[in-house]
């Protein structure tokens, strides 16, 4: 399966992935970055997958999430009938459940459903067992229940459990599968159809809330959807996506565990929940924000679980083969210990646009802002990862000098527009130096371009940043100059590249990657920013086209075999998404 070919359900606690097929590819449990049950996504259907389709197989003739909510209906036209399949995970009860019921439209349709279930990213295989009307599985801490009203039938020899059944018009099939930790009793029954109604309920009186009235209002609901459905409930984090090891180039080894939360896109993520009216989301998101980085600045991480937690081991799931051959899988992300000066940055900005936006001002935020400001005073012209997260030797990047200028830029602010105490003349010098020794050593006269970091003739996406950020005014032709070498060098089919990754061997990796979406919103908002609103609505609506079927948007896409890339679907591009509509539609 393409990865544009899968649909997203969730309970904002995991998600799983359903296929156009309605296999079921990949569902870690209990929450996000739990190991997998179902991994066939990074390897084949005995890595673990969960099939209902009809018979004859295939892929649905059409599907669609019911209006604005995150149960998705899945249509079969077949020879004989037709058929339909509404899957979705209720809120969060007992345990999680996954609900799938099929539908009888029209004839008769006979049916199929396989259930392989593999714990630990499809290394365990469970011990099966079918006792009145009930399918249980367990493997170590593992436990799950299959409760349908179809027989089952159970192979012990292929550990999996199948069945098969005919639907006419107006029949109504209900599937639940519910995990729980293997000591723990078996959770109640859910009724299928009540969760149905309740998961509809929840969703629309959610989305019911946004208040942006632009033009792509449908657009703007879809991924903001998405982003409630990437949000950990329990304490407000949002991953970065559902996945992990979805390849950057298809077959190579750029694949990375992107099942955890960035600091990078904090102040973008906030923007974007309070342009919609969603206070009590970035209040969530700015608390676990504080709760993230509390502690000695010096160990700030770029990255943390949905918990806040720290350590995130990096380690390669050598079973599985890989998303169509892409290896390593890796679970953790090494990138969490990198030294990346622009998060520092990034956390003071979200937390000025936090006090500036309105949310209730938490005591301890100033005090720790502080503390972060006093550390980055001391580290600032120390060469870092970037925001990439090079994993070659580390630069001056000019993005992540200009990230610390923000920081104390935001700081000043905070002083002069809020009356916080604070050293502001030696902010405000501070703000002067690094602003001065950028434009001296990041800028690149001759090309009329800054750089990607000192001395480099590279160019990078980031970049495309500088009027948004505030360092330079839109109108400033430093501005448009960098524009203009970004549209000339890192520009892919009319999209943009983050970097060129051959250039100087930058990133330390092999191969290359498709072109980052959320670069190509960028570049949308700075045509905007310079006067050139017909190019930048052009590139929007392109970006928007890109969007699956089901509206869905990865990390990358692959231009040449035009096909979505990266891990899916990717918080950051539906970010972008609200953020590049929310600039349009503003007075």
């Amino acid at each position: 399966m393409r990865i544009e070919d899968y649909a997203l359900i969730g309970d904002m606690h995991t998600a799983a992935l359903v296929a156009r097929d309605g296999s079921v590819d990949w569902l870690c449990l209990p929450r996000f970055d739990s190991p997998a049950c179902f991994a066939a996504l990074l390897g084949e259907p005995g890595a673990g997958r969960w099939l209902l389709a009809p018979a004859s197989g295939g892929p649905c003739s059409s599907r669609r999430y019911l209006d604005d909510t995150l149960v998705l209906e899945s249509t079969w036209e077949c020879d004989g009938g037709a058929v339909r399949i509404l899957d979705f995970m209720p809120p969060r009860g007992q345990a999680p459940d996954v609900v799938r019921i099929v539908e009888g439209v029209r004839g008769r349709v006979g049916m199929r459903m396989e259930l392989m279930l593999r714990f630990d990213y499809g290394r365990d295989e469970p011990w099966l067992r079918y006792e009145h009307g009930l399918f249980a599985a367990v493997a170590g801490p593992d436990a799950a229940w299959l409760r349908t009203p179809v027989p089952l039938c159970v192979d012990e020899d292929a550990r999996r459990t199948t069945a098969e059944f005919t639907v006419g018009p107006g029949d109504r099939v209900p599937f639940v599968l519910t995990w729980q930790h293997s000591w723990l009793p078996r959770p109640d029954a859910i009724d299928a159809q009540e969760s149905l109604a309740g998961a509809e309920g929840m969703w629309r009186d959610w989305i019911s809330g946004c208040g942006y009235r632009g033009d792509d209002g449908a657009a703007v609901r879809g991924s903001l959807l998405t982003l409630k459905a990437l949000t950990y409930a329990p304490t407000g984090g949002i991953v970065a996506a559902a996945t992990t090891s979805l390849p950057e180039q298809i077959g190579g080894s750029r694949n990375w565990d992107y099942r955890y939360c960035w600091l990078r896109d904090a102040s973008f993520t906030l923007q974007a929940l309070m342009s919609a009216g969603y206070d009590a989301e970035a209040r969530a998101w700015r608390d676990w924000l504080l709760r993230a980085v509390a502690g000695h600045p010096a160990a700030l991480q770029i990255m943390y679980t949905v918990e806040g937690a720290r350590r995130i081991p990096e380690w390669s799931v050598d079973w599985l083969p890989g998303y169509e051959g892409s290896s390593p899988v890796n679970v953790g992300n090494a990138a969490s210990g990198q030294f990346q000066l622009d998060v520092y940055g990034e956390t003071l900005d979200c937390l000025h646009l936090a006090r500036q936006s309105g949310l209730a001002v938490v005591e301890e935020a100033w005090d720790l802002q502080r503390s972060i400001m006093d550390y980055l005073e001391g580290v600032w012209r120390r060469p870092d990862n970037g925001l990439w997260e090079m994993r070659g030797p580390r630069r001056q990047f000019v993005h992540s000098k200009i990230l610390a200028w923000v920081a104390a830029d935001r700081m000043v602010q905070a002083v002069e527009a809020f009356g916080l105490g604070g050293p502001v003349d030696r902010w405000r010098a501070l703000r002067r130096e690094i602003h001065d020794e950028v434009c001296a050593q990041g800028y690149d006269a001759g090309r009329g371009t800054f750089t990607q970091y000192y001395g480099s003739t590279g160019l990078d996406a980031a970049l495309l940043l500088i009027p948004r950020l505030g360092f330079l005014p839109a109108d400033d032709p430093r501005v448009a100059g960098t524009v203009d070498a970004i549209q000339r060098e890192l520009v892919e089919d009319g999209f943009v590249l983050r970097y060129r990754p051959e250039h100087e061997g930058v990133d330390g990796l092999p191969g290359r990657e498709g072109i980052f979406l959320a670069c190509s919103f960028w570049l949308a908002d700075a045509l905007a920013m310079l006067g050139r609103r017909r190019p930048a609505r052009d590139l929007f609506d392109r970006l928007l086209g890109l969007r699956n079927d089901v509206g869905l948007l990865s990390e990358e896409y692959d231009t040449a075999r035009r096909r979505q890339i990266g891990n899916f679907p990717q918080a950051y591009s539906h970010v972008s998404v609200i953020n590049t509509a929310a600039a349009r539609a503003a007075p």
